[in-house]
């Protein structure tokens, strides 16, 4: 990375918490949002989830990601205030889900138009393209605000997540694939879903906008890993290391190591086995093997994953209780799409 981007706002909507505030201090107390939902299991019993608490429950998959995303894109909106909204250009990439029972291309293109005619109502200078596709979907986003700001364009960047699994044929194919953490499935994940909006832009505009500096981008890279979940070896973790590597290009190792890790690890034995093989092939950047995995609070959120994932990191860094100046986000799609953040504390200069 040639140009500096920082961290200025953040909204979240998630099981947890209402807003990023409220989730992050959900995650940090072990709050769980685990329950029971209307939905019968192929054995007859109520399913668990993770679930939004405000949404009607009779909503089905795109019909969620809306609300969710247009909750969190103005929680960021009031922080920045309506000069910056106004006066700024903005860019809205989106990470949506992957194609799948129950969400389809067309939805994707609908949830994108409905935003764009969000921010047509409000006046605002806004494209809105979807960038990326599952977990992994908002570090591609987030690579390209790298892009731009390298190359001088100077703009408002609203990296935004959303996903919701609760869709009748999205659980019903998780069941068919022993995915849905039930009874007598090993190694299941709970459905989960919310959306998470991160306002980036380059450290110039944010001095001359006067915004304060949450976090700074000390790395973003994106691969593509070629041993899916269908393989017959499963994952070596080749991928989600030459993310890492890429992330972690600019920084000083293994002085400026990571000192906290939050992961989209969510009980499925392919992803852990992933994380454990990448750890071993890029030893020089953690200064600890733990990590974080908030999928125990608000189940398997998808998309939004990598924007939640960094909020967390960036509400540690305000309430003083990371273990150190940098942290990173992991994530891996369905798709074989895997994306590391490097995230610093403003603390730091």
């Amino acid at each position: 990375m040639t140009a500096e981007v920082e961290v200025v706002a953040v909204g979240a909507r998630t099981p947890v918490g209402y807003t990023a505030e409220s989730s992050a201090a959900a995650v940090r107390a072990g709050i769980s949002r685990y329950a029971e939902y209307p939905f019968l299991s192929a054995q007859g019993e109520p399913v668990v989830v993770a679930s939004d608490g405000l949404l009607d429950r009779k909503l089905e998959g795109r019909e969620r990601l809306a609300p969710l995303l247009e909750s969190v894109l103005g929680q960021v909106e009031e922080k920045l205030g309506p000069d910056v909204v106004q006066g700024c250009r903005i860019r809205l990439l989106l990470a949506l889900p992957e194609a799948r029972p129950g969400f389809s291309e067309d939805d994707a293109v609908w949830i994108a138009s409905a935003m764009k005619a969000r921010f047509r109502g409000m006046d605002a200078h806004t494209n809105v393209m979807t960038i990326g596709r599952g977990h992994a979907g908002a570090m591609l986003a987030i690579e390209q605000v790298a892009r731009e700001s390298s190359n001088g364009r100077d703009a408002l960047f609203l990296v935004a997540g959303a996903d919701s699994y609760h869709h009748a044929e999205t659980f019903i194919w998780l069941e068919r694939g022993r995915r849905f953490a039930q009874p007598g499935v090993r190694g299941g994940f709970t459905p989960g879903e919310g959306a998470g909006c991160l306002a980036l832009m380059s450290a110039g505009l944010r001095r001359r906008l006067r915004l304060p500096r949450l976090a700074v981008v000390r790395g973003v890279s994106t691969a593509q890993e070629r041993q899916l979940r269908d393989s017959s070896t499963g994952s070596f973790g080749v991928g989600m290391a030459q993310a890492v590597e890429g992330a972690m290009a600019g920084l000083d190792l293994p002085r400026e190591g990571i000192d906290d890790l939050y992961t989209d690890i969510n009980g499925e034995r392919y992803r852990s086995e992933e994380w454990g093989f990448a750890a071993l092939r890029t030893p020089s950047v953690w200064k600890s093997a733990g990590y974080r995995a908030p999928s125990d609070c608000w189940g398997d959120v998808g998309a939004a994953s990598g924007v939640l994932g960094g909020i967390l990191a960036v509400r540690a860094f305000a309430r003083g209780y990371a273990r150190g100046p940098r942290a990173m986000v992991l994530a891996g799609s369905d798709g074989g799409l895997r994306g590391a953040l490097a995230l610093q504390s403003p603390q730091v200069e």
